[in-house]
């Protein structure tokens, strides 16, 4: 049996600050979250909720190759993030357990499909917006703001939504009493740069225990750092996760609850795949699990689309693939692992191999959390913060 799931159709903000974002869209979250909350039936799985954030232009050629815009859309998801942790403590809805709320974010463009090239798969987690409403998804309500630009949205989404799956296919749900906004329409900023490198092989690396929305942002902002699959590209898109494996963890705090490599490389792929892949289901994913002696040499390798391959290996030192994959050409971290980015560029030099860009994302963090909410907010985002919680829930 499948999870209840909903689609959240939210229109361009005001502007890119996260004041604005919290202003425009936290009365349309919380809405949404009690509208989930108050009629869940199965309690023992969260509800999938799909954040569709439609942003003017972002496939346009000006928004090519990714890197020169991926500063400001890994912010734009940073904000988005953030406030889904801010409106979970406000409303008492948890995020990522069973009754909860399981969010993911997409970027949308208005642009309509004779717009982008026919040789371009589309893939999340930008996309446009008839691939998002033609899809093989299938939401039990989708919901929009009841103001002059929700409407014209849902009406676009709605119109190519019936076209293709006929008039009964959706419940579309509007949220009353929201405000009118302006819509701003340069939103995007695209950084001036003369490195046109398309990013056709990414990685990244991290624990990945008890999966957070802190661990979403920050794949989000790795699968934007690939740039999209061309038909007349040789070379397939592959993104590369690096999950520790379970001898490196047994020092870390509450490590009695710790999630196992296999339940963790699972969360990995599922969330990745919810967000990248949109296909009809005759091109549905496979997995090959691979176990090779050697650095690295554990992984496994998910066929998710043509074109596109996710590969989630178990990593035993801090560097995994990056220094034993000369293909590997762009690494996204954190402002708190920036340093690792360096680390792993002087390997690469000792072997005499090209540096890989470093693509950095924004930290959540918990300014504009009430004071007394500060340490629930830590819980949506830390995961050693959500181990301790289940070390004292068991004890109870």
């Amino acid at each position: 049996m499948s999870s209840a799931s909903a689609l959240l159709l939210l229109p361009p903000p005001p502007s890119t600050t996260f004041r604005e974002f919290k202003n425009t869209y936290e009365q349309i979250l919380s809405t949404v979250y009690t509208e989930i909350s108050q009629s869940l039936n199965d309690t023992t799985r969260p509800v999938i909720l799909d954040i569709a954030l439609f942003l003017p232009g972002l496939l346009s050629p000006e928004c090519q190759p990714r890197a020169r815009v991926f500063k400001s859309l890994q912010s734009f998801l940073a904000n988005i993030y953030r406030l889904l942790g801010i409106v979970s403590v406000k409303t008492g809805v948890e995020l990522d357990t069973p009754g909860g709320i399981d969010a993911r974010v997409l970027l949308l463009d208005f642009g309509s499909a004779q717009e982008i090239s026919k040789n371009t798969l589309q893939t999340g987690p930008v996309l446009d917006l008839q691939t998002l409403a033609t899809s093989n998804r299938s939401w039990d309500r989708i919901f929009y703001p009841d103001n002059k630009v929700g409407q014209q949205l849902a009406a676009a989404f709605s119109s190519l939504h019936t076209q293709f799956k006929g008039p009964n296919a959706a419940n579309i749900c509007s949220i009353p009493k929201v405000s009118d906004w302006l819509s701003s329409t340069s939103l995007v900023k695209s950084e001036e740069t003369s490195d046109n490198t398309l990013h056709r092989s990414v990685c990244v690396g991290g624990t990945f225990d008890h999966f957070h929305i802190g661990h979403k942002l920050l794949l989000t902002a790795t699968a934007l750092a690939l740039d999209p699959f061309h038909g007349e590209h040789k070379n397939e898109a592959l993104l590369t996760v690096g999950v520790t494996g379970d001898e490196l963890l047994v020092n870390k705090k509450y490590a009695e609850v710790l999630e196992s490599w296999d339940e963790r490389c699972e969360a990995t792929g599922s969330f990745l795949s919810a967000i990248m892949v949109f296909c009809s289901s005759e091109d549905a994913a496979y997995a090959e699990r691979v176990s090779q002696p050697g650095p690295n040499g554990k992984y496994v390798l998910m066929k998710v689309q043509p074109g596109l391959t996710l590969k989630i290996v178990q990593i035993s030192d801090p560097f995994g693939p990056t220094i034993t994959d000369e293909d590997v050409s762009a690494l996204v971290v954190s402002q708190e692992t920036r340093t690792g980015g360096a680390a792993v560029n002087n390997e690469r030099a000792k072997k005499g191999w090209k540096t890989l860009d470093i693509f950095e994302i924004d930290v959540l963090h918990s300014r504009e959390v009430p004071s007394n909410d500060v340490e629930n907010f830590a819980s949506k985002i830390s995961s050693t913060d959500i181990r301790r919680h289940r070390m004292e829930q068991a004890k109870k």
